[in-house]
């Protein structure tokens, strides 16, 4: 087993609970770890025998534009797209960050991490 990771991509949009959030956005970092059998890839050198990274890059960008009021929601949507896109992932892991969240303090993130 492998694990492909796409660690660090950023998106700018309006998930949270308060309206304020909604209407301003703020960013959000997400990484995702995949668990997969990349045996025949690493032997083929073929992109179709193993999870083509843009494609899950896409999957993670088209979920995040979609307003959530939780992480947890919106991180549910995505390793559920994952499941249903890429068979062969054996297990996912995915963490998402709100960067400087309006909670009356300084801070650099809250975050979720989700498994399957």
């Amino acid at each position: 087993m492998s694990i492909i990771s796409i660690e660090g991509m950023e998106f700018f949009a309006y998930h949270g609970c308060f309206k304020e959030e909604q209407l301003i956005g703020t960013k959000f970092n997400v990484d995702l770890f995949l668990t997969v059998d990349t045996t025949k890839a690493q032997e083929s050198d073929n992109l179709y025998d193993t999870v083509n990274y843009q494609e899950a890059f896409l999957l993670v960008k088209k979920e995040m534009e979609i307003t959530s009021k939780l992480l947890e929601h919106v991180g549910n949507r995505i390793l559920n797209s994952v499941k249903t896109t890429f068979p062969q992932v054996e297990s996912a892991k995915l963490k998402i960050r709100k960067m400087n969240p309006p909670l009356g303090g300084k801070m650099d993130f809250v975050s979720v991490t989700l498994n399957f």
